[in-house]
């Protein structure tokens, strides 16, 4: 069957995904085999492919196939995140467009509107993966929310909440206004904002005097309960005991005294506002203040906000801002930066509130999990991450678990009772019961007296367990698969959720393992613009990833995404780079098609060029291997890709196949050509991690194949000694090559014409590849000479001189006047070099390698100059 003449990347990737599917290629089960595992970084369910997931899954695929080709047992497990707030979200937006108010309905009818929402919707992103070559075991597929995930999760929190991990507080919490949930501290992102800083008069009561107060947030004011005054700060003292009147609401208010006060920040007096301050709360608390929150959830003000209720935050700011100008209360205004909180999921400004709340405690947790990185239990690839990690796990505060939404797991504590402690958590309603019953005393309480929390869990709480709950380890803990698969190899993901999902599932782990999760962490870059900006939908900078597969095939944007993505790095991406990959797809192609092309003789012997050939690239292939080996061993995926391109573009396709390559119209011997294949095929296996398409079409186009036999399943190369010497004495051959090839281009000498070359081998340099210079230069004969050859023209590497005697061929005058101009300028540059060598001050200052640099041109320039006189001598 005739080869095409083009790669035709679209049939090509799915016919192979579509064969590896249906020979379930990817599927794992348990065996004798020793496993490689990683679980996929779940994306959010109703998501679609970025460039972000196309980076972080090629690299996870690359992983996988490597280690399936060396023989383990490799399981990729794949799945979605339910992304509560996130997906509930679009569903509010959904059920909007439709005249529908989340408000009015129950939760049971909204979450049928959200499943509805995540089964039209979800998986989109998984399907898109297959496009990229994902070899995912998809038989494996987890949703968060499926029915044993959620388990698990339930499991957890009791588990959790009778150890004493988990309890319930009414504490200062960030606030999504636009989400009208919390959030974790970690999911809050501070910006520097330039803002104003506000300067009010207060009366103080039963005086005309006044005293004066800075904010950032003047809108605030409605919800001040007291002032506050360092009691060693004398400007005030005589305020001491007295009471203040809050502008615009009239309310009277005590001074208080606290050392917590900044004597030298704005004024030294401080408005006290415990409902929307963490630090103005452990006031209120401490000198027993009343607390009015001034916020309805959307962040519009309240009845506590008086004339205006109902309206926005931030309007309210311009609007007080006017009417306190107009009461002669605000005294001036200065610019003041300010740093910003606002939703990592929304992008809406935090607000602090005051909220009965679910917490994790983390401090204990935390501490198998700071040794586990600190130690040698879990790499971090860069380490540049350690510190960071160290830093944060020993600072970490306890975790808001609770969100104020109906999508996700709700919470299964059940209220019994009007008191603060008139709660149990149970598995069941039923269980509920029991427990409610035993706590309260009260044997007549029924079902209908329990009411479930409303509060879902936050998401994270979820994907933490996710390296366990795929293989049913927290409901199942001695189960086969737990214990074979875990703990899993590698984890690859962004440096962005390093504390979201990595460190708590570490915490997680050891809580329910006694074991880390996962030996490696991966951290990827950021996909980049050529502008530094990372790319987004919303900025308009980020190319289609389908789009690009189409336009490029999957292997070319894979090999696009590594070329330039070291561990840790941001990534720039250019569309250039795809473009390069996909010229290398089309370069292996032509060189295959090359191959398969040639008429193969039984008969004929294999000659010396072609013995030399092989042998060199078997040293050199086996060199490669040993770097490709090295660099996957410290995750520097990209320097892998670049080894095995320069292998196979530079060396095989540009000089090994010219080298074995039989003259035109003739055929190759039978043992150079199986030789040929036996090296392709080494080829693709190393290529197949990173072009598993059009690595796979040429292993089956090479012979025909049983299923047991495809690449994707083939034996990774062994790593065997090689021949360093030989690898040296081509570097030397290639050189000279590449010297005759320049003479006969600058000179016009046809390439189809035989020239003669003579050689004086100051270098001792080895004969062996005398045969391949005889080819690769089209030389007819090759003599060593003891002196310099007159009327030939020369060229040198390192000290050797190579003459070609063909003065009749070229303008013999015209080659003198260029040989005495470039003798003028090299010996001009010469003196410029040997000027600056002479001064004792340069010598003497400069870098150690400036100077060798300096003196590397002299050598250089003296060699140029010496050659141009020896060809000169030749041509009078």
């Amino acid at each position: 069957m005739a080869i095409a003449s083009q790669y035709n990347s679209k049939e090509v990737e799915d016919k192979w995904y579509n064969y590896w599917m249906e020979n379930r290629y990817f599927h794992s089960e348990v065996d004798e085999r020793e496993p490689y595992t990683i679980v996929i970084p779940p994306p959010n369910v109703t998501g679609v492919l970025h460039m972000g997931h196309m980076l972080n899954n090629t690299i996870q695929d690359v992983l996988v196939r490597r280690a399936r080709l060396k023989g383990y047992n490799a399981c990729w497990v794949p799945g979605t995140d339910h992304a509560s707030i996130a997906t509930e979200a679009k569903v509010v937006a959904k059920l909007k467009a439709e005249g529908i108010d989340k408000n009015d309905l129950s939760r049971e009818e909204f979450l049928q509107h959200a499943w509805e929402w995540t089964h039209k919707h979800g998986g989109i992103i998984l399907e898109q993966l297959k496009k990229l070559g994902a070899s995912c075991d998809w038989e494996r597929t987890k949703f968060t929310m499926d029915e044993k995930m959620s388990a698990s999760v339930i499991k957890v929190f009791i588990d959790l909440y009778e150890k004493g991990f988990v309890y319930r507080g009414y504490r200062m919490v960030n606030w999504d206004p636009e989400a009208k949930t919390t959030l974790s501290d970690e999911e809050v992102i501070y910006q520097e904002k330039q803002g104003n800083l506000y300067y009010l008069n207060y009366k103080i009561e039963g005086s005309d005097e006044v005293v004066t107060i800075a904010t950032t947030r003047p809108e605030t004011i409605l919800g001040d309960t007291a002032l506050c005054i360092n009691p060693n700060d004398e400007r005030f003292a005589h305020l001491k005991g007295k009471k203040a009147i809050v502008p615009v609401c009239d309310r009277v208010v005590p001074i208080i005294e606290d050392e917590y006060v900044d004597i030298e920040f704005g004024t030294g007096c401080l408005k006290v506002t415990p409902a929307h301050d963490e630090n103005d709360k452990m006031l209120g608390d401490k000198h027993q203040l009343d607390v009015i929150d001034i916020f309805n959830d959307d962040a519009s003000l309240n009845e506590y906000g008086l004339h205006y209720n109902g309206k926005d935050r931030f309007q309210v700011r311009k609007e007080i801002v006017a009417e306190l100008k107009e009461l002669g209360v605000l005294s001036k205004v200065e610019e003041h930066p300010n740093k910003v909180g606002t939703s990592e999921r929304t992008g809406a400004v935090i607000e602090p509130k005051l909220s009965d709340q679910w917490f994790l405690k983390m401090k204990e947790m935390a501490k198998p999990a700071i040794e586990a990185v600190t130690g040698d239990a879990i790499n971090l690839v860069p380490e540049k991450f350690l510190n960071t990690y160290k830093h944060w796990m020993e600072n970490v505060r306890d975790w808001n678990i609770s969100r104020q939404l109906w999508w996700g797991h709700q919470i299964p504590a059940y209220y019994f009772g009007s008191g603060k402690e008139d709660f149990v958590v149970a598995e069941t309603a039923e269980e509920a019961l029991e427990k409610a019953r035993e706590k309260s005393g009260n044997s007549s309480l029924a079902l209908k007296d329990l009411k479930q929390d409303e509060d879902a869990l936050d998401t994270w709480f979820s994907s933490w367990l996710w390296p366990m709950s795929v293989f049913n380890g927290i409901l199942e803990p001695e189960n086969e698969e737990i214990e074979y698969y875990y703990p899993t190899n590698d984890l690859v993901t962004a440096p962005e959720i390093l504390f979201f999902w990595v460190a708590r599932m570490i915490m997680a782990g050891y809580e329910y393992r006694e074991e880390r999760p996962f030996k490696n962490v991966y951290l990827t870059g950021i996909v980049r613009d050529k502008q530094r900006r990372k790319m987004s939908k919303s900025l308009g900078n980020s190319p289609d990833p389908l789009g690009l597969i189409e336009k490029y095939g999957a292997d070319g944007v894979r090999v696009g995404m590594l070329l330039s993505s070291p561990a840790g790095n941001d990534l720039m991406f250019e569309e250039d780079l795809c473009k390069q990959g996909s010229a290398f797809a089309n370069k292996i192609w032509n060189a295959f098609r090359l191959v398969k092309g040639w008429e193969v003789s039984e008969e004929k012997e294999q000659d010396e060029t072609a013995k030399i050939a092989v042998e060199w690239y078997t040293a050199k292939f086996n060199k490669t291997l040993a770097e490709i080996e090295d660099h996957y061993s410290k995750y520097r995926i990209s320097d892998a890709l670049m080894s095995t391109y320069k292998l196979v573009w530079d060396d095989y396709c540009s000089w090994f196949l010219e080298m074995v390559k039989p003259a035109y119209g003739q055929p190759i011997d039978a043992k150079t050509y199986n030789a040929v294949i036996a090296i392709l095929e080494n080829n693709l296996k190393i290529l197949h991690p990173f072009m598993p398409f059009v690595s796979e079409e040429i292993w089956q186009e090479i012979t025909s194949r049983k299923p047991e036999e495809a690449l994707i399943v083939a034996q990774w190369p062994e790593l065997k000694e090689f021949d360093a010497e030989i690898i040296k004495n081509f570097s030397f051959a290639s050189e000279v090559i590449a010297g005759l090839r320049k003479v006969r281009k600058e000179k016009n000498i046809s390439f189809k014409n035989t020239i003669d070359l003579k050689v004086m081998n100051n270098e001792n340099a080895s004969e062996v590849f005398d045969p391949v210079i005889l080819k690769m230069a089209n030389i007819a004969n090759f003599d060593y000479v003891d002196k310099q050859v007159e009327g030939a023209l020369s060229f040198r590497v390192k000290s050797n001189e190579y003459f070609i005697p063909i003065l009749g061929a070229i303008d013999v005058e015209a080659e003198i006047k260029k040989l005495e101009e470039e003798l003028k300028y090299n010996e001009g540059f010469l003196k410029s070099v040997e000027k600056k060598l002479s001064n004792e001050r340069f010598v003497n200052n400069a870098p150690e390698k400036v100077v060798a640099i300096e003196k590397a041109k002299k050598a250089d320039a003296e060699g140029k100059i010496e050659a141009i006189k020896s060809s000169l001598n030749s041509l009078r």
